[in-house]
């Protein structure tokens, strides 16, 4: 923990963890006000393929407001934080579990993923905000296709 402050590795652990509780709350206008900078570079390679895509945070924030509208409900747990604070810039890293759940005709339930995140951040006048976001997945587990758009 040299060169960082107490304060600071609890402000970034809060934020990284506001970015779960805000989106499985459905409290779109705090994540923008709460968690993210302008602009957020979001890697989700290893779970959808493509390459990372630098989005305005109201581009971002639309797109998960889209994919989880349809769902019951979804919980995303962080843990095993790890946060490196260099000046106004900061990484941070956490273990991560997200179920996401619709009951359907076409299978369980529930799909369950789990592996790491790597945000970075900086120091904004209104404190530390996310603007890079790189998702890792390690396992999954149930019914991937209840995140798939069906059109009846």
């Amino acid at each position: 923990m040299t060169g960082q402050s107490l304060s600071d590795r609890l402000d970034i652990v809060d934020v990284c963890t506001r970015m779960c509780w805000h989106t499985d709350k459905r409290e779109w206008d705090r994540l923008r006000s709460e968690v993210f900078a302008e602009k957020v570079l979001v890697d989700y390679t290893s779970l959808n393929g493509g390459t990372p895509t630098e989005l305005w945070a109201d581009e971002l924030i639309e797109a998960w407001r889209t994919l989880l509208s349809e769902l019951d409900a979804t919980q995303h747990l962080l843990t095993n934080h790890l946060v490196d604070v260099r000046g106004d810039g900061a990484v941070a890293t956490a273990d991560f579990q997200a179920t996401h759940l619709l009951p359907n005709t076409l299978g369980g339930p529930l799909w369950t993923l789990g592996g790491h995140y790597r945000f970075t951040l900086r120091r904004t006048p209104a404190g530390w905000r996310i603007d890079g976001l790189r998702m890792t997945t390690a396992w999954a587990t149930g019914n991937r296709h209840i995140m798939e758009r069906t059109t009846e």
